[in-house]
């Protein structure tokens, strides 16, 4: 019975570090802001996190992929979003706080559409 409780505290511990490191926001670097002027290819609305998949033009004359982290499609109702106000092929300006690896791709901040609506949110819940 013991051998059992230790084992069940254990799995507990595990998967609350887990949990805490999922949500810590360290991989962004939330004093930096970047906006990225590009093209959506992709907006997944997903739990636990939505996201965006942008296509933006780079010095060199092509196209970087990023990727951009938004918050629960539940906060971003409550945000003014709905599952259908992005899609493929809409031009937009995104504003972010990147990721400190350097990789292409940051939690979200801000977002101007096409139509010149701007919408906001947190970045994770």
């Amino acid at each position: 019975m013991r051998r059992l409780l230790a084992v069940s505290i254990g799995l507990v511990l595990a998967w609350s570090a887990g949990v805490a490191a999922h949500h810590a926001p360290v991989m962004f670097d939330r004093t930096v802001k970047v906006s990225l002027v590009g093209t959506v290819v992709e907006f997944a609305w997903t739990n636990p996190h939505a996201s965006i998949q942008l296509d933006v033009p780079n010095a060199n004359g092509g196209v970087d992929r990023w990727g951009v982290e938004l918050g629960s499609p539940n906060s971003m109702v409550r945000n003014g979003w709905k599952s259908t106000i992005l899609k493929a092929g809409d031009h937009v300006t995104v504003v972010i706080n990147p990721l400190r690896s350097g990789e292409k791709g940051g939690a979200f901040v801000g977002i101007t559409l096409a139509d010149g609506r701007v919408l906001g949110g947190r970045a994770t819940d």
